[in-house]
C-alpha cells in the first residue's frame, strides 16, 4: 500500500516550491502545479509543449470554492456542481484571482471540482486550487493510465505521485460544459 500521506507531503513541497507534479485526478492522469503561480503554470506548458493559447483546467476541493474564483456564477452553483454524476469540467465566465496564463482570452476558466479523495485532500492542504492537465505531450494522446505515460513526463514532473500508478481501470476525461453568468448550460464534450 502507497504512503498517502507521504505523496502529499511530497507534492506539497513542491507545488510550494513552483514545481510540477504528476499525480492521478478523478478522470485521467494529469500534470498539476499551483494554479496561483504563473512561473509554475508556465513550466506545465513547457514541459507538455502545449501552445500558450490552450487555457488549462483548474481543480477546486468543494463546490463552495467556485465562489471565491468566479465573479458572478449562477445563486444555485453549489447545488448545481454537488449534484453532477460524473466528472465535470464547467468553463465559466469571469474569472478572479488567477494569472493570466491560466484564464482564457475572454476571462473565462475552466474548473472541475474534484471527487478524488487524494485531491481533496491535496488541495485542502495546500489551501489553493491545482492545474490539471493531461498527463502527454501535446497532440499525442491522452494517457489512461500510469504506464501509458511518457517518458520525457515523467522525468519532467518535479514529482511523480506512487498512488494509483498500478490501477489499471480506464476512466474518460470529464464532460465539458460552458455556464453562463445567469446559468444557461451549453455541452462542449459529451
Amino acid at each position: 500500500m502507497v504512503d498517502l500521506e507521504n505523496d502529499i507531503k511530497n507534492c506539497i513541497t513542491v507545488l510550494q516550491q513552483g514545481g510540477v507534479i504528476l499525480y492521478p485526478t478523478d478522470t485521467v492522469w494529469g500534470l498539476g502545479c499551483d494554479a496561483t503561480n504563473a512561473q509554475a503554470v508556465e513550466k506545465v506548458f513547457a514541459l507538455k509543449r502545449r501552445p500558450k493559447e490552450k487555457s488549462m483546467i483548474v481543480l477546486l476541493a468543494e463546490a463552495r470554492d467556485v465562489l471565491q474564483y468566479v465573479a458572478a456564477p449562477p445563486p444555485d452553483i453549489i447545488s448545481i456542481v454537488e449534484h453532477f454524476d460524473r466528472p465535470t469540467t464547467v468553463v465559466y465566465e469571469n474569472a478572479l484571482d488567477f494569472p493570466a496564463n491560466v484564464v482564457n482570452k475572454d476571462g473565462s476558466l475552466a474548473i472541475r471540482v474534484t471527487a478524488d479523495l487524494f485531491c481533496k485532500a491535496l488541495i485542502k492542504r495546500l489551501r489553493r486550487p491545482i492545474v490539471s492537465t493531461s498527463a502527454n505531450i501535446s497532440g499525442q494522446p491522452t494517457p489512461a493510465i500510469y504506464s501509458q505515460i511518457d517518458a520525457a513526463i515523467i522525468n519532467g514532473a518535479g514529482y511523480v505521485v506512487k498512488h494509483r500508478q498500478d490501477d489499471t481501470t480506464i476512466k474518460s476525461p470529464s464532460r465539458l460544459i460552458k455556464m453562463s453568468d445567469d446559468g444557461d448550460i451549453v455541452v462542449l464534450r459529451g
